[in-house]
């Protein structure tokens, strides 16, 4: 399973990924693909967010039963703690 949401990006993104997986709700995107695949779809992400952000979920064979990158300007950060990663809310600008 693999989720994408975004936030604040272009039109050309947002139907780029409709092209590649169900989109859900406004922004959020699911889809089930091969690493390979995933790579080359967070890769369009990359490309074409500009000034927005974004967040990718997958399953993955950790102990939380899956893993997560994310992508532009955000108060909610990721950290490692010991090997397991966690959201950290950065202070109101």
């Amino acid at each position: 399973m693999l989720v994408i949401v975004i936030e604040n990006a272009p039109p050309n993104l947002r139907g780029r990924l409709a092209i590649w997986m169900l989109e859900i709700r406004a922004g959020v995107y699911v889809g089930d693909f091969s690493v390979k695949v995933r790579d080359m779809i967070w890769g369009n992400v990359q490309n074409g967010l500009e000034d927005g952000n974004a967040v990718m979920v997958w399953k993955a064979q950790n102990e939380a039963g899956y893993d997560f990158v994310t992508l532009g300007d955000n108060r909610r950060v990721p950290i490692d703690m010991d090997g397991v990663n966690l959201v950290s809310f950065l202070p109101n600008a």
